[in-house]
């Protein structure tokens, strides 16, 4: 049996997102539920999950640190209503996003990318959550920079 951890700040949402996962894959289990980034990553040492739901913006850890730290343990799919932020970095299939509110009908797309991907081993997202942090300023910034100058 498939298993998932979700990972959202707001209950409403999460409760919404496992109501219709149950309704599109009923053989998913929900082994827990995270209010941030930190509980998310924690729960997925104690539980090792197949899947992570998870938000963009919690408190605390968000949810692309959370990915970061979480690495290539499982698969991830990021649950947002941040598009402009995911749509590139996630429709090149090496994972996946829901656009909030989750609707049945994109969860259940989502759903046969996760079977297809039961049987794979998780993709090394590390470079690419790299480059989406930069792009939401999530990154940390250098303020210093060596400068060399003759005269």
């Amino acid at each position: 049996m498939p298993t998932a951890i979700i990972a959202d700040d707001e209950r409403l949402m999460r409760d919404q997102l496992k109501l219709r996962l149950n309704q599109v894959w009923p053989e998913l289990e929900i082994l827990d539920e995270a209010k941030n980034g930190d509980e998310a990553i924690a729960m997925v040492e104690q539980h090792q999950p197949d899947f992570v739901f998870l938000d963009i913006r919690m408190p605390g850890k968000t949810g692309l640190e959370a990915a970061q730290a979480i690495g290539p343990r499982t698969h991830i799919v990021f649950i947002t209503a941040y598009d402009q932020y995911a749509v590139e970095a996630f429709e090149r299939g090496a994972v996946d996003y829901v656009l909030k509110p989750a609707e049945a009908e994109r969860l259940q797309v989502t759903v046969e990318r996760l079977k297809a991907r039961l049987a794979s081993p998780p993709a090394d997202m590390s470079s690419m959550l790299t480059q989406l942090a930069q792009q939401m300023g999530l990154a940390k910034q250098s303020y210093l920079q060596w400068i060399q100058a003759s005269i």
